[in-house]
C-alpha cells in the first residue's frame, strides 16, 4: 500500500470541501479520480503533501509509508515533496520560469533534495530529457523555445527525476491536442513501468481512464461516490452519477466497453 486516505475531509469555515474521504492507493497502480470541475478532485491531490491554501482546514489520516503526512512539520515535508511524491501540474508553463534555461530548472531541483556535483546532476538531467524523448539540445533552451507537448514531458522528466514512489498528475493533457496528450500519457506509462512508481491520474476525460487506469474513483461534490476495478465500474457502474457521466462519453457505453474489454 503506497498510500490510504482515511475519513478525509477539507473546511473553509464552515463549509466542507472534502467530506469523509477515504482511498487506497496500491504500490505501482495507476490509480484515476474522476468527477466534473469542483468535485474536490485537486483539493485531495493537494492535501497529500500539505499544499492546500491556508484558508482551508484538513483533517483526517494521509498514510504515506507509515507517516501521517497531514501532521508532518515543514522540514520533513520539504524532505517527501519532489523525492517521495511528486506533482505533474495542469499549468505545465506555470511550472518553468521564463528566463532560465531547462537545465537552470534541473539543476536547482536536484540541488534542493541534496545532489551536490554540478556535473552529476547536468548528466541526470541530460537522461531524464532522453528518456521522454527529448535530449542534450533541449537543456539549452528556455521554455518558450519549447512547444506545449515538449515543455510537458519536460515537466513529466523533472517531477520523475528523483524516482518518486508517488506521482500525481493533475488534469496533465486538458491543454493539450489528442495526439500531444496521447504522446504524454504513454510517456507517463512507460516511465511507471520503469520506476514502479503510483500514480494518481486526476482527469475528467474517460477515454484515458479505459486505456491508463487500472483502478478509479468517482468525486462528486467532495465525496466518493464509487471505486473499484476500472472494468467493472466502467461496464456496470453503481451509482447514478458514474452512470450519467459514462453516459456523457459515448464512447464509453457499457456494452462497448465491454467488448473492448474481452468481457462480452
Amino acid at each position: 500500500m503506497t498510500l490510504s486516505i482515511e475519513h478525509l475531509s477539507v473546511s473553509s469555515g464552515e463549509k466542507k470541501i472534502l467530506d469523509n474521504v477515504s482511498l487506497q492507493l496500491h504500490k505501482g497502480e495507476w490509480f484515476a479520480l474522476v468527477g466534473q470541475s469542483g468535485s474536490g478532485k485537486s483539493i485531495l491531490s493537494q492535501s497529500i503533501s500539505q499544499m492546500l491554501p491556508p484558508t482551508l482546514v484538513a483533517e483526517g489520516k494521509i498514510n504515506f509509508n507509515g507517516e501521517n503526512t497531514l501532521s508532518l512539520g515543514r522540514k520533513r515535508l520539504k524532505e517527501i515533496r519532489g523525492r517521495k511524491i511528486a506533482y505533474i501540474f495542469q499549468d505545465y508553463q506555470g511550472s518553468f520560469t521564463p528566463f532560465r534555461t531547462i537545465g537552470a530548472h534541473f539543476q536547482e531541483y536536484q540541488k534542493v533534495h541534496g545532489i551536490k556535483d554540478k556535473r552529476v546532476r547536468k548528466v541526470k538531467a541530460i537522461e531524464a530529457l532522453e528518456s521522454v524523448g527529448l535530449g542534450e539540445p533541449f537543456y539549452k533552451r528556455y521554455p518558450f523555445q519549447l512547444s506545449g507537448g515538449q515543455l510537458q514531458r519536460t515537466s513529466i522528466a523533472l517531477s520523475l527525476l528523483l524516482s518518486p514512489e508517488l506521482v500525481i498528475a493533475d488534469e496533465i493533457t486538458t491543454a493539450l491536442d489528442s495526439i500531444s496528450a496521447h504522446r504524454i500519457l504513454q510517456v507517463l506509462k512507460e516511465k511507471q513501468q520503469e520506476t514502479g512508481c503510483t500514480i494518481l491520474f486526476i482527469t475528467h476525460d474517460w477515454r484515458h481512464v479505459r486505456k491508463y487506469a487500472d483502478r478509479l474513483a468517482v468525486m462528486k461534490e467532495g465525496k466518493i461516490v464509487e471505486c473499484g476495478d476500472k472494468t467493472k465500474v466502467l461496464t456496470n457502474p453503481q451509482h447514478e452519477y458514474t452512470k450519467q457521466l459514462i453516459a456523457a462519453a459515448p464512447v464509453l457505453k457499457a456494452s462497448e466497453l465491454a467488448v473492448k474489454e474481452g468481457v462480452l
